[in-house]
């Protein structure tokens, strides 16, 4: 799987984990130049409280536009510290 935004690879890996249709990406395959910390939390009934980045290139932002979860419910253990993007701002492909 890789994701994609204005052109960049945020990550690639062909071990990501599928929670709710969405692709969540390993640590260690993110392109770190592009993510920037978030304020932001959003909270899952089931996998716990989730933190967001920022996306960051040339310039442009996408706000919020990728989120994981640094301390899952045990349900979600598996996500722990992947990270997810949203798929309106964030081009995610096999």
């Amino acid at each position: 799987m890789k994701a994609t935004w204005n052109d960049a690879v945020l990550a690639e890996s062909d071990d990501t984990v599928v929670v709710e249709g969405n692709h969540y990406f390993p640590p260690d395959s993110l392109n770190d130049d592009y993510f920037e910390e978030s304020d932001h939390r959003t909270t899952c009934p089931w996998k716990g409280k989730a933190h967001h980045y920022d996306l960051v290139e040339n310039g442009d932002r996408a706000e919020n536009a990728a989120w994981y979860y640094p301390d899952p419910s045990d349900a979600a253990s598996e996500i722990e510290d992947h990270v997810a993007f949203y798929t309106s701002q964030v081009e995610v492909t096999e």
